[in-house]
């Protein structure tokens, strides 16, 4: 049976994948910029748009790391006022779970469900750092080990409240005076380790039930969770063999739950080229990475990895024959650097003398390369057979220019996945569930009433 590509759209930040640099990139902070390519996805049938968002500026040698995008607005208030300019187009913001409260995740996103007419997702994420937690009073109470655990409870008790409305909750009977149905509210009470809480929620129900939940997780226990709770993954498994073993391990997870395959999206994070030949393409996306890969970014990349002051070296010369310092480190807030540190530049320094690579060849071929380069009849080609072959049930692109970015896929790629079958004509339904083929959530058992 041929498989419907699911697509959505990132707006591009938080990371070097911005060439904020280039003469056609516009403001990164003003509203039409998320309104232009907002609209470019919608006018291209995508599910959803999608902001990134993190909690504190990262720093390298104690200064904020400014060469890449910094100061990008709050995602929830973004995307409240996408919703009055799309009409079907999903909503996605990136809410974290460490360093907020789900009374107010949940208030926020059930109003976001409300303004668009059920098109608000939510994508789950923890922080890993103290780091992140010094802009809060808690700072950095909890071990990593533990923060699946609370993002499990917030996710959990996020869904008591939601689950407290009834849909039809809201009567407005001029005849009896009640603006509430009776029974049609219950209290709520959620006594766990993370969150002891309990009153009445404030927001009705939203029309999906609950907000699409969008997991991004690749640890073991991430795959778990998104196993679980989650209705769509954001993964980084943009390579063909790679996205094949993610998708049969996370998909394989689902039964236990008792779920079925296609309650999961898995839409990996991609990037695309295309040329009027393929030689074009290439020698295109060459240059796009060179310009997201400055000399200054590579020795960024460099120094995280080896925690160390690396400014007196040539990003055109070779790597440093320094060990790293995997005591400290020299940047701060960037998930991408975590883990092992002294493995990472093992294998980096063994890659770079294979094939005898610079500091910025070296960085240019390990930071998340182009994802799809071709022509628009190539790259369309290979977006199906990702998809039909169990690599992914679809993609987040995330282009490098803002606004523009998005437009030669949505007018050159998109029309030849129509003309395919494998991807909608148009909206067949108003919500964001509509769109994933996913079905409304129901309620929960309901206990307590208020009459």
């Amino acid at each position: 049976m041929t498989k419907q590509i699911h697509l959505a759209a990132h707006f591009p930040g938080v990371n070097n994948t911005t060439v904020w640099s280039d003469p056609r990139s516009g403001s990164q902070i003003d509203f039409d910029s998320f309104r232009h390519l907002a609209q470019t996805a919608e006018r291209g049938k995508f599910d959803f748009f999608f902001l990134a968002e993190g909690l504190r500026l990262r720093e390298a040698k104690g200064r904020i790391h400014d060469l890449d995008v910094v100061g990008r607005p709050e995602s929830l208030t973004v995307l409240s006022a996408l919703a009055a300019v799309t009409t079907r187009l999903g909503l996605a913001a990136t809410v974290n779970s460490t360093f907020n409260e789900p009374y107010e995740v949940a208030r926020r996103l059930a109003t976001l469900d409300h303004l668009s007419g059920g098109r608000a997702a939510w994508n789950v994420v923890t922080s890993f750092d103290a780091f992140t937690g010094e802009n809060f009073r808690r700072g950095g109470f909890l071990d990593e080990a533990d923060r699946y655990t609370r993002a499990k409870e917030f996710l959990q008790t996020a869904r008591e409240l939601w689950d407290s409305w009834a849909p039809d909750a809201v009567a407005a009977d001029p005849e009896s005076g009640r603006f509430l149905r009776p029974g049609g509210v219950t209290p709520f009470r959620h006594e766990g380790r993370h969150f002891d809480i309990s009153g009445v929620f404030s927001t009705p129900r939203g029309p999906q039930g609950h907000p699409v939940i969008i997991q991004a997780g690749d640890s073991d226990e991430g795959r778990e969770f998104a196993a679980s709770s989650a209705d769509v993954i954001f993964s980084r498994h943009s390579r063909l063999e790679e996205g094949r073993a993610f998708y049969r391990d996370v998909k394989r997870r689902l039964a236990a739950y008792g779920r079925r395959p296609e309650d999961l999206k898995i839409l990996p994070a991609v990037t695309y080229v295309l040329g009027d030949t393929e030689a074009e393409a290439a020698e295109r996306a060459a240059e796009i990475r060179r310009a997201q890969v400055s000399p200054q970014t590579a020795l960024y990349f460099v120094e995280a990895v080896w925690g160390r002051d690396l400014s007196g070296y040539d990003p055109d010369g070779p790597l440093p024959d320094l060990e790293p310092d995997l005591d400290d480190g020299v940047s701060k807030g960037h998930a991408q650097f975590r883990g092992d540190r002294g493995a990472v530049a093992a294998k980096w320094r063994a890659l770079a003398e294979e094939k005898n690579l610079s500091i910025r060849e070296l960085v240019v071929e390990v930071a998340a390369p182009q994802t799809f380069v071709g022509t628009p009849r190539s790259v369309a080609d290979e977006i199906d057979r990702f998809v039909q072959t169990d690599a992914a049930d679809g993609f987040i692109f995330v282009p490098h220019l803002t606004p523009g970015g998005l437009d030669d896929l949505v007018d050159k790629v998109v029309p030849l996945l129509q003309e395919k079958g494998v991807f909608r004509a148009d909206y067949t339904g108003p919500t964001l569930r509509d769109h994933l083929g996913l079905a409304p959530r129901t309620l929960t058992t309901r206990t307590e009433e208020i009459s």
